[in-house]
């Protein structure tokens, strides 16, 4: 846990990915994610958790389904949404936090 607060704390916008290597949606969302990296360059920092391999910080976020994107700026959480966003909300909701 202690190395997600030192990600979420860096002093950049930062997009976790919570996903499951068994989920759909998740893989649907991969090519936005990279779409929205390439939008945003080095403005956003995007960091994949898996929830089954990380299930400490999926529970102390309660993370209850997957894809869930939770957006930090300065280890505050700005946005939180489950399934997949499309990639032009996504960039327009993280350039609010720029």
């Amino acid at each position: 846990m202690s190395k997600f607060n030192e990600i979420i704390k860096s002093g950049k916008v930062v997009l976790i990915d919570f996903s499951a290597e068994w989920c759909g949606p998740c893989k649907a969302l991969a090519p936005i994610l990279k779409e929205v990296k390439q939008e945003l360059g080095d403005d956003v920092k995007i960091v994949k958790i898996d929830v089954d391999k990380n299930p400490v910080i999926a529970q102390n976020l309660q993370i209850s389904g997957v894809p869930t994107i939770i957006i930090y700026q300065d280890g505050k959480q700005k946005f939180r949404q489950s399934g997949v966003i499309p990639a032009n909300q996504l960039i327009q909701t993280i350039k609010q936090h720029i």
